[in-house]
C-alpha cells in the first residue's frame, strides 16, 4: 500500500521568523523560496505544515 503524498511549496521567506518555524520548514525539506517538495501525509508532517501554513502553499 502506497502512502499519499502532499506537495508543499515555500512561498514566503523564513527571514525574521521564529527559530522553531524555520526548523519546521527545513524539516519538510524546503531550502529556498518557490522550492517544492513532496512529503508523506503523516501526522508528524501535517503538524509541521499546520505550524507554518502561513509560509506555504499546499496541494494534495
Amino acid at each position: 500500500m502506497t502512502q499519499k503524498t502532499i506537495k508543499v511549496t515555500l512561498v514566503k521567506s523564513t527571514n525574521s521568523r521564529l527559530q522553531s518555524h524555520r526548523d519546521c520548514v527545513r524539516g519538510l525539506g524546503l531550502r529556498r523560496l518557490h522550492h517544492t517538495v513532496e512529503v508523506l501525509n503523516t501526522p508528524e508532517n501535517m503538524g509541521m505544515i499546520n505550524k507554518v501554513a502561513y509560509l506555504l502553499k499546499v496541494e494534495q
